[in-house]
């Protein structure tokens, strides 16, 4: 994979605010675990959040973690969506058959 290519294309700050928006969510109301001026330096791409964080903020929205990263890194078209969703469930069993060939070899590479 072309990590350049993943990078130019991870839209995180837009994401969080058209969820936040979407949602009928203030910034305020992020408040309990993130003061209102992290999550609007979050939303204008000044900061980057933790995973810790990045969990805290989903729960706070109601949404699994890789929805949010989803909507980041896919342009806002259904078709797009679905392409990036495929590619990761393709890469994700990619692994865990590589996973289960290693575990049958005893765990030696």
């Amino acid at each position: 994979m072309n990590q350049a290519s993943v990078e130019s294309t991870n839209n995180l700050p837009s994401a969080l605010k058209r969820v936040r928006k979407a949602l009928g969510l203030t910034q305020e109301e992020f408040g309990i675990l993130s003061s209102r001026t992290y999550v609007s330096s979050l939303e204008r791409g000044l900061k980057s959040p933790t995973l810790g964080k990045l969990e805290q903020i989903c729960e706070t929205m109601g949404l699994h973690p890789l929805t949010l990263l989803a909507l980041a890194y896919a342009p806002s078209r259904e078709g797009d969506l679905q392409t990036l969703l495929t590619r990761v469930q393709d890469e994700v069993a990619r692994i865990q058959q590589s996973e289960a060939r290693v575990r049958g070899r005893g765990g030696r590479k």
